[in-house]
């Protein structure tokens, strides 16, 4: 782990594609045809991080040895003709905030002693059941309140695509090991964009599911897991593996795949993707935050422009979110981080990033009338979200309103009097519970990606995925470039 916020990014050689770049899909026929197994696999995307860390820092902790002894199981799995399923021996990163028991969980922060979780998470378990090897934790910032990869903890986590670029955040490891290929699918998390942000400006497709989808074991109110990955293929493999109930999740919904729970309500993945007939809403301005690029804008429009072109039925969507309800939003966060801030041993609250206690600082001294007055605001949020999409199948609109930014910022823009402008299109899907997916558009004139985001109503997220894969396999644009400073 580097404490060295200020180190000199260098470029690493653009590497060749390897086992470590093949989908799920790919790495199941590999493993069923006999081409190679899960070691081989394991071994090549450990060949990779030994390549790409150095630069981009995007784990906070692997440990080869268990990873291999879990390979090695898988091996003997798929030798004896008994495969766990789809992730068996497939290589997958979570999040460091996601607990696997004897592992570092620092929350992004520097400590004097980083605890270690007791426990496996719901998402842990769910993963090693179904064989998936596990191959490191991914870095967040600080309490995962930045969108950055900059933490008092790790340094600076860079983009694979040009390391003096973000990865965006607060899942910004878990954006960097998908973009760099460390292996097809990593787990995020996102209570305001931190999983759908880093995809767009890093090329990646992800998914924000509907709250509760994904069983955790700290449910907190806007808070979700969802897979990360190169392909929304990968992406909906995750999600029925890791969407499976868990009795310690109290907001527990039941899971996509086929269940006791829902059996027969789930949209049969046979059927094809058809845009025909689906009412689609356009939503172009958030009415709070920043403006949107126009580079933005184009990707975007040129998005609803192929659904349109395929049969969709698309209609504006005004703005349903204003700036006084995202200012509440940021101090409802600021008062939460404060009291994080408060609970900690004095000497340790000099260790927390210099941005964020000064961020949180600002909920110091909140009344509880004003703190209740952000509660209502978020219920708000939640309304006019519900209100604004309920008419339509799918909205369409911009993840962020600007491309990747400088990698030593912790924040798109820097203002701390206004440092929320960039989650008008994503925080209020949090809020209302609804499934929010990115997938990647198109990019600036300068190279730099630009994602889409494909909203739905509540639980519905296959059909969000459905969407998101269509429009990925129609568009014929590249994932994330597998190139360290490419």
């Amino acid at each position: 782990m580097s404490h060295d916020t200020h180190a000199e990014p260098t470029a690493g050689p653009a590497h060749r594609a390897s086992l470590a770049d093949l989908t799920a899909a790919g790495l199941n026929a590999g493993f069923a045809g006999g081409d190679f197994d899960p070691l081989d696999v394991v071994a090549a995307v450990v060949a990779r991080m030994d390549e790409c860390e150095p630069v981009i820092n995007a784990l906070c902790h692997r440990d080869d040895e268990r990873s291999r002894a879990a390979a090695e199981a898988s091996a003997a799995r798929w030798r004896a003709g008994r495969s766990r399923g789809p992730l068996d021996g497939v290589p997958v990163t979570i999040k460091e905030n996601i607990a696997r028991a004897g592992v570092p969980m620092p929350a992004g922060h520097d400590w004097i002693e980083v605890p270690i979780a007791a426990h496996d998470a719901p998402i842990t378990q769910r993963l090693e059941e179904a064989g998936a090897v596990i191959v490191g934790s991914t870095t967040m910032p600080d309490w995962g309140m930045l969108s950055s990869g900059v933490s008092s903890l790790h340094g600076i986590t860079r983009s694979p695509l040009d390391p003096s670029l973000t990865t965006g955040g607060s899942s910004s490891g878990a954006g960097a090991a998908a973009a760099a290929g460390y292996g097809p699918i990593h787990i995020g998390s996102d209570i305001g964009g931190s999983i759908r942000l880093p995809c767009t400006w890093l090329g990646l497709a992800g998914l924000k599911p509907s709250f509760g989808r994904v069983p955790l074991d700290a449910p907190y109110m806007g808070r979700c897991a969802g897979p990360m990955a190169r392909s929304m293929a990968d992406v909906r493999v995750a999600m029925d593996v890791i969407s499976a109930p868990d009795e310690r999740d109290f907001t527990r919904l039941p899971r996509i795949a086929r269940d006791e729970a829902d059996a027969g309500t789930r949209p049969e993945r046979s059927v094809p993707f058809d845009p025909r007939g689906l009412r689609i809403g356009l939503h172009l301005d958030a009415g709070c935050g920043r403006p949107v690029h126009p580079e933005t804008t184009a990707a975007v429009v040129a998005a609803a422009d192929r659904f349109a072109a395929a049969g969709a039925v698309v209609e504006p969507l005004e703005p349903f979110i204003d700036e006084s309800l995202l200012t509440d939003m940021d101090l409802f966060w600021r008062v939460r981080s404060w009291a994080d801030l408060r609970a900690l041993p004095v000497d340790e609250q000099t260790l927390i990033l210099p941005y964020i206690r000064q961020w949180a600082q600002g909920g110091a001294d909140i009344t509880g009338v004003r703190l209740m007055d952000c509660y209502h605001s978020i219920q708000e949020i939640r309304r006019r979200t519900v209100a604004a999409t309920v008419r339509f199948d799918l909205v369409l609109s911009p993840v962020a309103p600007d491309a990747a930014f400088p990698a030593e910022q912790p924040m798109p823009y820097p203002e701390l009097d206004r440092p929320m402008g960039h989650i008008g299109f994503t925080m209020p899907y949090n809020m209302s519970e609804q499934p929010a997916a990115a997938v990647p558009a198109g990019h600036t004139r300068d190279g730099r990606t630009i994602g889409v985001q494909i909203a739905g109503r509540r639980f519905a997220d296959e059909l969000v995925m459905a969407a998101g894969t269509w429009f990925e396999d129609s568009s014929g644009l590249p994932a994330a470039q597998l190139a360290v400073g490419g």
